[in-house]
């Protein structure tokens, strides 16, 4: 298949695109260094005439309230695009509770992503995947001195980002879910464990406070960023981190 890959040269994008020429389709990567932009629509039509599948990966430059206008906007450019060239499967990369943590602006609008999809002329998959374990450093810079760093004991579910790309490869090479697919790392921690755990192998002396009122991961309720029920990546932390 010919699989149009928008986002194609970031983190997941690299890796999804890698995934599926190996697999021996024809993955093309595009972003906005390669002429196409997805809030102006520039070079959207060329980048998916001809494709079988669009996947988009790109994400908002911020994480504030600006985020909604911006998933709004590219979704309606690339849907519309993707209609006109007769595109089969449209898919997404989302996050595991997104839809249960209203307080953050950045969820609330990839939840918008996920209803305009789902409202939209495409057939589509969604792939909810838990938090990255490649962002923990930025997690713990967040609220971090020389002395300590804090953060509240929020369940989280760490997943590696080539599972995640295993994952988007391979569900766009499928057949249209029409839903969610959700992944999620094998294990469950509490952030200020994960935290320690991460310190101690960095061999970095700082001291992690639990801290209920901690950076972004605070104002979330219970377990809704972790999923049992979840299709379980092979992944263990500590052996990402080795």
């Amino acid at each position: 298949m010919r699989i149009a890959v928008i986002g194609g040269t970031g983190l997941i994008g690299s890796q999804v695109v890698k995934n599926l020429c190996t697999a021996g389709h024809e993955a093309v990567p595009h972003s906005k260094s390669s002429g196409v932009d997805i809030i102006s629509g520039q070079g959207l039509d060329e980048a998916v005439v001809g494709a079988d599948v669009v996947v988009n990966l790109t994400n908002s430059p911020t994480f504030d309230e600006a985020s909604l206008a911006f998933f709004q906007t590219s979704m309606d450019n690339l849907l519309a695009a993707a209609r006109k060239a007769g595109v089969g499967h449209f898919v997404i990369l989302s996050i595991v509770g997104v839809d249960r943590v209203p307080e953050l602006d950045y969820y609330r609008a990839k939840a918008l992503q996920e209803k305009i999809l789902a409202a939209g002329p495409i057939p589509y998959s969604i792939v909810r995947a838990t938090q990255f374990m490649d962002f923990m450093d930025a997690v713990l810079s967040w609220t971090a001195d020389a002395d300590t760093v804090r953060l509240p004991a929020t369940p989280i579910q760490p997943i590696a980002s080539k599972d995640v790309a295993d994952a988007v490869a391979e569900v766009a090479a499928g057949a249209p879910l029409n839903g969610i697919h959700n992944i999620a790392g094998p294990e469950i921690f509490s952030l200020d464990e994960l935290g320690r755990i991460t310190l101690s192998h960095k061999g970095d002396n700082r001291t992690v406070v639990t801290d209920p009122t901690a950076g972004m991961f605070a104002v979330v309720k219970g377990d809704v960023l972790t999923d049992k029920n979840a299709h379980l990546a092979p992944t263990r932390y500590t052996d990402w981190l080795s």
